[in-house]
């Protein structure tokens, strides 16, 4: 059965796990690019940002920590609590993307590239730091900043890819 010969519900849960899964590897490769700019910033960056996180870690460690913190756990970077934060953060709106990539085309304007940018003033420069998952912008380098948006806009890129050969292999 083909996407195209699909009800719009079968279609959409297809998409939603294509997303998911390409998702998983959209994160995954964001992260090796995130790891390798921020290995090659200066170690004045480095600490900045450091710094700016709450407790010194980042967004998934962050709540994997308050999770914890309320059942009298604790737990330090890294560790698979908030490395598996971390995905969800990524999986999920992925699974959305590819959940409505038929039905909202301007979704994937840009090949992922406006999604991914769209994570990263969401996320990064929005609700991480509302909710207390992240410092506030202004606290961290602009290395940090920019490396977040490189980072999200391949996120995004590798997400469109791996959502198209996934409806690809499904038709």
């Amino acid at each position: 059965m083909s996407f195209r010969n699909q009800s719009r519900s079968t279609n959409a849960l297809a998409g939603a796990v294509a997303g998911a899964a390409a998702g998983a590897l959209a994160v995954w490769v964001m992260d090796r690019v995130d790891w390798f700019a921020y290995n090659r910033e200066s170690e004045q960056a480095r600490q900045r940002t450091i710094a700016a996180r709450p407790g010194g870690m980042d967004p998934g460690h962050v709540l994997a920590s308050k999770v914890a913190g309320a059942v009298g756990k604790e737990i330090t970077q890294p560790h698979p609590a908030g490395i598996s934060a971390h995905y969800v953060f990524g999986m999920a709106p992925a699974a959305v993307y590819g959940a409505l990539y038929d039905s909202v085309p301007a979704l994937s304007a840009g090949k992922g590239t406006l999604f991914g940018l769209g994570m990263f003033l969401m996320h990064d420069e929005g609700l991480n730091a509302l909710s207390g998952l992240s410092g506030k912008p202004q606290a961290y380098p602009w290395q940090a900043h920019a490396r977040g948006f490189l980072a999200h806009l391949v996120y995004g890129v590798v997400l469109d890819i791996g959502v198209r050969q996934a409806r690809k292999l499904l038709r």
